[in-house]
Formats: C-alpha cells, structure tokens, sequence
C-alpha cells in the first residue's frame, strides 16, 4: 500500500504535502502516523483545542460546566482560522488546512491506538487536548467527558460510557466532519476519506447501527468509489484493492453481505491475487489410517507481489506477533498432515474441483505455502468475516471460515495486526467446537488481554460514571501471563492496514469474550467482564437469559430511578421504583426498550421513543413487534410503528421486509410493493423478499392495479405508471414472474418457490405464456416434491396444458435431426418441445402408479410421436389403474361413483384404445413407422379379443350393478364389439 511521507511537526511547511500533490495520484489511506503526539503539540493545535484562557469567558465556563458541546467549540474555531485565512494567497491557506487537516487525523489515529491497536500513548490525552487547567481538576474533566460522550449519541444510540480519551476522537470529529471545512471540490481525496472513517469509526462505537450515519458513510464512499475505482482513476492495482477492502468491511459491519463479496472479489483481482478453497487429501488426527479429503486455502500473492515479498524477508527479521497458543489435544493433530503428492481421494468432496485451480495454485503444496503479502492476507480474514456475517452459528460455515484464517496464520504474516486478525478469526471458529473450544476461548482470552496491555496509558484518567469518577486506570491485570515485548510492534505497522480488516474496539473485544463465556456457560466469568466494563444492559440482559428476570429488571431500572427507599443504603435487594433519575443515562433509550422486552410493555418503548428525542428506530421496531404478536394483531399500530422506525432509518433491511408483510396483510398491494423493492434494493440476496414481492404485484394484476384513495395518497402514483400498466395490463405479473426468478435463483431448494412460478406464468394469456419457464419450473417441482409424494407432486393441470400446446403447435418430425454419417435421428432437446418431452419421458413417466390421468396424457404425446404401440401400452396401464383404485368401491362397498368410473375408463380404453390404435402399423424398434406393405406389422392383431376380454371382465365382477345406466352401457359396448 502506498504511503504518504512520514508527518513531523517540526517544520509547518512539511504540512502542506497534501495539497501539494495530485490528490487522484494519493492513496486514500493518507499517513503514516510516527510523530503524531508532537502534531498534538503544534502551537496550532493547541490553539485550536485548548479549553484554557487567561481571562474566563462564558464560553469556556459553559465548556468547564458542561452546558455546550467541546466539539462545536473546536470546529467553530477551525471554520474562524480558515475563514481568516481568506485573506492571504491561496499558499498560504492550503498550509493552513493542511495542518488542520494533519491534526485531525494525528487526534484519529492516537485515538485508534489507545482503543484498538495499541501500544500505550506516551503522553496525556487531557493535558494535550484540554490544557492543564482543564487536566489538573477531575471534577471539570469528567464533566466536559460526559458532556462528549452525550454528544456522540445519534438517532439515540449511545457510545460506550467508558471510552478512554474520548477527547481525541471528538478532536477528530470536529475537524475531518463537524468543521466542513474540507467538502469543497478542491480537497484533496484524503480529507473526505477522513470523514467517512470518522463515521465509520462512530458508527463502530455505537451499539446498533444509526441510519443517519450510514447514510453519510456511504455517501462519501460514493464519491471515493468514483476518483479510486472510476475509468479516469490512474490509481494502481494496489490502490484500488485496498480501497475495495475497506468499502468490504463497511459493507459487512452494515450486513450488505452480497456486496461485501463482490467487492472482495475485485480487490483479490486487482491485486493479482489468486486463492481457492478447496480439498486436499490429509489426516486431521491422531489415529486415523487413511487419508481423506481436508478442506484447504490455497493462495499466492501474484508473482512481483511474492518476489517483493522475498526481497523484503531476507532483509528485514521476523515480524513479530501475537503468540498463536497450541491446540494441546490428545486426538487432534496441531495441523492437517496432508499426504504426499500422488495420492488420490477417495471421493471428490472439494469445494473447488482441483481440475478447475488455476495454474498458480495447482502446483502449491498445502503444508508448506509461500508468505502473503499483507493486503491479500486482509482479503482473506475479509471473506471469512463476510461469511461469518452471514450465517455465524451454522456449522457449514464455521468449516469453510477456518481454512481461511488457517492460511493466514500457519504460512505467518508480515504485519502485526493482520495476524492478530487472523487468530482471532480462528479463536471465533474453534470456540464451537469440544475439541478446540480450549484453545479457541484462550486464543480470545490472549488477545483480549494483549489489546488491554497495549491499549492501558497508565497517566490517562478513563472517563467512569459517578460510582468511580475519581477512579484512577489502573495498571490493567490479565488473564493469563503478560505479553513479552517480542509480541509487540510499533503503532505504524498496528495501524497501517486496519481500515482492510473488521476491527473491533477494546470493550467490544472483550464483550465478545463475555459472550463466549455466556455460551459455555461461564456466567459468572461473563458477568465479572460485563461488571467491569459497566455495560449494564449486557449484564441484564445475561439474567434475562438465564431466566433471572427480576434480577435483570433491577439492574436496568437502577441506571433509570431513584430507589425505592432513598434513605436506605444500598442494598442488592433494591426496587428502584422511584421516579426517573433527574440526568438519565446515554444509553436510556436501550435499557428502556430492554425492560419492554422483559415485560412486553409497551409504555416503555414509548418512553424509549421520547426520551431519545423521537431518533431511537429499535423502540418502534420493537412497539410494532409487539402488536404483531397480540391476539388479535394490531396491523395497523405496527404499519405506524414501522414507518416511524424508517423514517429514522430508511437503510433498515428487516424493518422493510416487516413493513411490507404488514402491508401484504392489510392488502395494501402498492403499498406492499414498494416496501419489498425497497427490501431487494438493500439486500440482493433475499429470497423470501423476492418471492414476496412477487405475491404483492400479483395482486395489482389486471382487475386489481388501481390503488384505494389512502394508498394513492401514501403512494402518489403518477400518471404514468398508470399510463403503462393501461397499455400492458399484464405488466404486473410479468414482474412477479421476474422477482420469482430471483427468489428461486437464491432459494433453489423451495419448491413453493418454484411452484409459484409455475402459477403466474400458466395464468398468462396463450401467447404470452414462457412455456421454458413452466418447464424448467414443473421439473423442479417434480424433482424437489416427488421424494415424499410420489407421482401427486406433478401438477395435472399445467401438464396437460404443456402436452395440448405441444401436439397443437408442434410436428414431431420438425424435432428431429439426423446424425451426421448415420440415419439415425435424434430429439433436439435444446427447444420447449423437445424440453416438454425430456420432461415426461425422463420424470413424469418413471413416477407413475396409479394416475390414469396421466397415463393417458403420455399416451396422447405417444400417438403424437407416432409411437401408436407405446401409446396402446399407455391406454391400457391408465385402465388397470382405474381398475386397480375403484375395485374395493365399486365392487365391494356399492359406490355408484366408482362404478361409473371405471365404466368411463373402460369405454375408454375400447373406443380410443384398442378400436383406434390396435389396427395401426406399428413402429419399428427404432421409433419409426416401417415403409413397404411386407414391412407393415400391426400394434395388436387381437384387439378385438381383447376388447371383449376387458368387457365381460367388467360386467361379471359388476353383476350387482345390472339394470343401471353404465352397465347398460358397457352391454352396448360388447355389442359394439362383436359387431
């Protein structure tokens, strides 16, 4: 990855490098921070920051009091020194912002390094950033460090109460975002980059996704997207894949799972990196005595990627890293022994088919792979967190994430945090299985305990709620023993890639490790963790769980009432059923809508709605849950509640899919329409969307398209949609037909799915109807029902539809081709005819027992085909299956219903049956009708023996039927017979 020069604050000139570059030549990621405490240090910044005057001012004393935002504060400042610069030659202003600009991002980087990457910061956050009046008095500290952390909920998400040096980031934020000093089209790429990390970095920090902001991420990822990856964009390849790396993991945290991947794949191709997963024969324990098929990554950076790579190796030691903890077991291998070159597998259970590797991987031995180079190694843990994302507790996919970080981790890293990434990747992996679940808990133990030491600045107050607002952070104490130095980096290796990779803070780190806990059953270890750390609605949230409610509850209303008793001490036993504490919490919305989840209450997610100023869209999604679940549903109280949610949110994938199925309920068709497209708008993948969506348009089909007056109102459909839906009327449904072929793309095991598309597209009129569709669509009907219902999953209706448009508008002969060289002719099956005959020669005929109906369909086709002796065979099987299900009723328990049909079937198999084909010629072995009188040969010489048979074998079983209508009939038919 390219890299600006290293900052030093020296010399101001040195900042004005930003401005002084083409900036679609600079790589978004802008620096590489070295010196970045003595940036915080400049005369500038400690202008722009500094809360501490000789003489007080108002202003100041509101900052010291808590009454108005520091971050304002700092970019009011920095919008008054730009706007003063106005004066002077351009020069001269574009050093001026790019030292502004330097400082916001040295703030975002000390920031990540005491948060996430570590190591400790050499110097106070407070002292820099307040001043020492500010520093010196605890009081005032924690005051204006609330005061941030307030400030920082959106859409009434709130940060993490304990954040240390939370002052860095809001530095950051009020430089790279809140200033807008750095929007005009002449800033440099780098400076809205910074914005977008600065949300992304908030929107990490926030306990559930806040729409706002990920609609300002993505709104400046689509300004960057279009400099980096556009047709003008002379970035390299290198570039361009880092970039793609870093819009993949906004795209996972965000759960655009599809697009994650899309964008993985072309990082991996404009770094020239190829990788497969794939199977390998191998042993994986101790005892087994054969090999079998392993699953494996294969990689390798491209080939000026690796020899860079070498070069750089021979030169330079050993990076170092986090210490990868041993697997310890008395049955699993450390690693997969894979066999030697020549053994083949058994079965081919690869993922990827070996034959189909690329070149550059073919020849790769598993066991000993060439080194990555650090951005195909993030590409790799990026597709592991992608599928991770998707479905992290199904155990597929749990197989398919290890190998990934396998590779990253068994063939080493170069950079710190990359390998770092890697082990906790595996550790998330092995934590589900008894065999590893030892070392995958300890793995995150080590790393929780690494990110702890490294993050801990031993002179740096931590920001606490009232209980420990004094609270000095504490040298921090670890699990397990201290990381030695040689596991250790500086921060420019730790923070030079970790905008490619899925990063989390400290206190999410260790809230997962809590969670892991929670799932082995370490409740206590989880809730100590959950303690320490103050997350109070984790800790409720871990009694609920475990089905200590009244516990749960106590702990919540404790961070929102007085107590019960206000004079007594405090007793674990408490109520708190006070009235509201005067200053609530940041995070009240959350811990409001947790106890209306204990109680199902709804009064709490209304107070969750007003207290966070009408922005918290999780209490309407949870209100709109709960009238849903009422007996009977209030559909309309969960429309409002949905729309209200997305009003906040509109980016809310699972808020639009429960809007329009609310809607479908209601029989809000249009409605319903535009919440399902809005659905596969965010989510590509969805597939009970899609085949929603399709129910929806269905129903504004012809006789239905024209709205009600509140729908016409909420929809405001314009003319010419009605224009269109006019001139086509069957627009609608050709649409289902198409949003159904997107749900069973993506579910192609849903034969409901598949049936559906049968239906719209039968409901065609004649010379609309895509008669491919309902083929391709009854075969997977057939093929996915047929297993449990046998010969009922074929629909009768739409088959008989298919045979009547084959032998009406087709001629058997024009199927045909010859073989060349031969006079063999053979079906062309690439045609609907030909599909419609596959279709009941090689799945509808094999599945027959005792349906009539069909046996007389494949009779039809047959004499169609010219096939009179095949089609005489079918006559006869459709009339021993009428036979065979109407004897015990007709014969035996006097049903007149039963008698009649098997009189039908008989007149049937004699008059169409034995009377029309059995005095046909029939065809030669081959197929074809014989040419030539000497040739000739008939389909059943006897069929008037065997018409008289099939009679009298009625009418003497049926004697008690004599003297009614249908044995009078088949007397008729005797006569006919002999006649």
């Amino acid at each position: 990855m390219a890299q600006d020069s290293p900052i030093s604050s020296t010399k101001p000139a040195q900042f004005t490098t930003i401005y002084d570059d083409d900036t679609t030549k600079r790589n978004f990621d802008p620096i590489r921070i070295r010196t970045s405490d003595r940036l915080l240090h400049d005369p500038l910044a400690q202008e722009l920051l500094n809360i501490t005057s000789e003489n007080s001012s108002p202003e100041t004393e509101a900052l010291s009091e808590g009454k108005t935002s520091y971050t304002n504060y700092v970019a009011e400042k920095v919008r008054k020194h730009v706007a003063e610069s106005a004066s002077k030659d351009a020069n001269a202003q574009h050093e001026l912002l790019s030292q502004i600009l330097h400082i916001g991002f040295a703030a975002l980087f000390c920031f990540l390094q005491s948060n996430v990457t570590g190591p400790p910061l050499e110097f106070n956050s407070a002292v820099v950033v307040f001043g020492e009046t500010v520093a010196g008095d605890k009081g005032t500290l924690n005051t204006v460090r609330r005061k941030m952390l307030r400030d920082l909920s959106i859409d009434g998400e709130a940060v993490y109460p304990l954040t240390p040096n939370i002052e860095l980031f809001c530095v950051a934020k009020a430089i790279l975002v809140e200033s807008g000093v750095f929007v005009a089209d002449n800033s440099p790429l780098v400076a809205r980059t910074g914005r977008m990390r600065v949300n992304f970095l908030h929107q990490k920090m926030l306990s559930e996704v806040s729409g706002t902001l990920q609609k300002a991420i993505y709104d400046d990822l689509d300004v960057i997207s279009a400099t980096v990856l556009g047709e003008n964009s002379d970035s390299i390849g290198k570039m361009k894949a880092a970039f793609l790396l870093e819009r993949a993991a906004v795209h996972t945290h965000h759960g655009l799972d599809a697009k994650a991947r899309s964008d993985l794949d072309r990082a991996a191709s404009a770094s020239g990196f190829e990788y497969a997963l794939t199977g390998k024969l191998g042993k994986r324990t101790k005892f087994q005595d054969r090999d079998i098929t392993q699953l494996v990554v294969l990689a390798v950076s491209s080939e000026m990627e690796s020899m860079s790579e070498a070069t750089e190796a021979k030169s330079e030691p050993e990076t170092s890293g986090p210490k990868a903890l041993d697997l310890n077991d008395d049955t699993l291998l450390e690693t997969i022994a894979f066999a030697k070159e020549g053994a083949q597998p058994e079965k081919p259970t690869t993922v990827q088919d070996e034959s189909s590797l690329p070149p550059a991987l073919v020849a790769i031995d598993p066991s000993n792979q060439p080194k990555l180079n650090p951005l195909d190694s993030a590409i790799l843990l990026a597709i592991a967190s992608a599928i991770t994302n998707n479905s992290p507790e199904h155990g597929l996919t749990r197989e398919e994430t290890l190998p990934y970080a396998t590779r990253v981790i068994e063939s080493g890293s170069n950079n710190w945090q990359i390998y770092t990434q890697a082990l906790l990747v595996r550790s998330r992996c092995e934590a589900f299985k008894a065999r590893t679940v030892e070392r995958g808990v300890l793995q995150m133990q080590a790393l929780v305990d690494q990110v702890i030491a490294d993050t801990a600045t031993s002179n740096t107050a931590m920001v606490t709620t009232d209980t420990v607002s004094n609270k000095q952070q504490e040298q921090p104490t670890t699990f397990l023993p201290r990381p030695e130095e040689s596991e250790s980096a500086p921060a420019e290796e730790r923070l030079e890639y970790l905008w490619t990779l899925h990063f989390k803070t400290r206190w999410n780190l260790e809230a997962e490790l809590a969670q892991k806990w929670v799932s082995l059953g370490g409740l206590r270890t989880a809730l100590d963790i959950y303690e320490r750390l103050e997350m109070w609605a984790e800790v409720a949230l871990c009694y609920a769980a475990t089905e200590r409610e009244e516990k749960a509850k106590a702990i919540v209303r404790r961070q929102l009432y007085e107590p019960t008793n206000p004079g007594t001490i405090h007793d674990d036993n408490e109520r708190y059923e006070g009235s509201e504490l005067p200053e609530l919490p940041a995070d009240a919305p959350r811990l409001f809508c947790i106890l209306g989840d204990i109680d199902s209450e709804p009064a709490m997610y209304e107070r969750a709605w007003e207290v966070s100023g009408q922005r918290y869209a999780r209490a309407q999604r949870s209100l709109a849950r709960l009238y849903l679940k009422a007996q009977p549903p209030d559909y309309e109280k969960a429309e409002e509640a949905y729309k209200k949610s997305l009003r906040i949110n509109l980016l809310n994938h699972g808020a639009w899919f429960a809007l329009g199925c609310v809607q479908l309920n209601r029989q809000k068709w249009h409605e319903a329409v535009e919440a399902f497209t809005r659905t596969v708008q965010l989510e590509q993948d969805d597939a009970e969307a899609w085949s929603n969506l399709a129910a929806a348009l269905l129903h504004v089909s012809p006789g239905n398209n024209k709205p009600s007056a509140k729908e016409q109102k909420d929809t405001e459909v314009v003319e010419g949609e009605k224009a269109e839906e006019e001139t086509d009327p069957y627009k609608h449904t050709r649409d289902a037909l198409t949003a159904l072929h997107h749900a069973a793309r993506l579910k192609q095991t849903d034969h409901r799915i598949w049936d559906n598309i049968v239906t719209v597209a039968a409901s065609l009129p004649p010379l609309l109807i895509p008669y491919k569709d309902i083929v391709f669509a009854l075969r997977k009907v057939i093929e996915l029902r047929s297993p449990k219902r046998g010969e009922k999953a074929i629909d009768l209706t739409v088959l008989d539809m298919l045979v009547e448009h084959l032998i009406n508008d087709y001629k058997y002969d024009d199927l045909l081709i010859t073989v060349d060289g031969t006079n063999q002719k053979i079906l062309r099956t690439g045609t609907v005819a030909g599909q419609i005959i596959t279709l009941i020669d090689d799945v509808v005929v094999p599945l027959i027992t005792r349906s009539a109906p069909l046996w007389l369909l494949v009779a039809k086709v047959e004499l169609w085909r010219q096939r009179p002796s095949k089609a005489f065979a079918a006559h006869e099987k459709a009339w021993r299956a009428t036979i065979s299900s109407c004897t015990q009723g007709a014969f035996q328990m006097g049903d007149e219903k039963k008698w009649i049909q098997i009189v039908k079937a008989t007149e049937r198999l004699v008059r169409d049956g034995y009377a029309k084909i059995g005095g046909m010629t029939k065809e030669r072995e081959d197929g074809a009708i014989p040419e030539g009188e000497g040739e000739e040969e008939l389909v059943a010489k006897d069929w008037r023996f065997k018409s008289r048979s099939a009679v009298r074998g009625i009418l003497g079983k049926g004697k008690d039927w004599e003297g009614t209508e249908g044995w009078t009939q088949l007397k008729e038919l005797l006569s006919e017979v002999d006649g």
